[in-house]
């Protein structure tokens, strides 16, 4: 017999898989996994579409808020048994350790959460019992990122659009700040997470990805010059950033997020157009 909750899963599990990450319906627009967790009664693999919180550095955040049901859900209970669960991101895919909030942690994160969407608050009025936040630490592992791409061209046009679909979705979240004096915590979060991404993707770049182009491809030294130069100019702009982000003024923000995502653009477009002909070749 068909079971509603596993058919809708599934639909959005098949579009997120098909898309690289975009679904419509309630998710689309939003922050979205695949969490595939162990069960913890069969030891069989369950994957579940949830809604994730940037938290910086190598961990994301999930609440198992089941919509503000009695019961916690299966994914939230595997997770308790078999804490190591695996993280589809619609381009990256990589283990993690999941790590349950207790205490004032759990706390300041799920303020952060409440403070960024009021349906988390909802969720919590609806129950008793206290909505679980866990953390999910990526396992490092050895070599370049597990990226679900057919080619090398084709993995630096999915991450090149992670970048501007995250941009795009921090540019929303200022503008629904309109009116507001303080920069939301989870908004600063989101922001600085972009920071240390895109700088961790330029380093990359420019320490791996160019010296093995260029080695090959000579004749395009002027290109990788010029992708250097504005890797250097991004950064500043990044940095400018991050300093608007110790303040609270929003207007500045929003206008240092306009700049970045205007000079972005042309640099990834611009790289596209140099990159994507000779890793095709390589």
């Amino acid at each position: 017999m068909p079971h509603p909750v596993q058919d809708f899963n599934q639909r959005i599990i098949d579009e997120f898989r098909a898309n690289h990450g975009r679904v419509g319906g309630p998710f689309e627009g939003g922050r979205l996994i695949l969490l595939t967790t162990t069960g913890a009664r069969t030891g069989t693999p369950h994957t579940t579409p949830v809604g994730y919180l940037p938290d910086g550095g190598d961990r994301i955040l999930v609440i198992a808020s089941a919509g503000g049901s009695p019961r916690h859900p299966d994914w939230y209970r595997n997770l308790v048994a078999n804490p190591q669960v695996t993280v589809e991101s619609g381009v990256f895919t990589y283990e993690a350790k999941a790590v349950v909030l207790t205490g004032e942690e759990r706390d300041r994160a799920f303020a952060r959460a409440v403070e960024s969407d009021r349906g988390w608050a909802v969720y919590q009025e609806k129950t008793d019992r206290v909505l679980p936040v866990v953390a999910l630490h990526e396992i490092a592992r050895p070599g370049p990122p597990n990226i679900n791409a057919s080619s090398p061209g084709e993995a630096v046009k999915l991450v090149h659009d992670v970048f501007r679909r995250e941009l795009a979705l921090i540019r929303k979240e200022l503008a629904a700040g309109t009116g507001t004096s303080t920069l939301g915590a989870q908004l600063r979060v989101n922001c600085l997470t972009f920071c240390q991404g895109l700088h961790n993707h330029h380093t990359g770049e420019d320490v791996a990805m160019f010296p093995f182009l260029a080695e090959r491809h000579p004749e395009a030294a002027p290109a990788f010059d010029r992708l250097r130069a504005e890797h250097e100019h991004i950064a500043a702009l990044v940095e400018e950033l991050r300093e608007t982000l110790s303040g609270t003024d929003l207007d500045i923000v929003r206008a240092e997020v306009d700049r970045l995502t205007t000079e972005l653009e042309t640099h990834l477009t611009y790289e596209e157009e140099q990159l994507l002909p000779l890793l095709e070749h390589a």
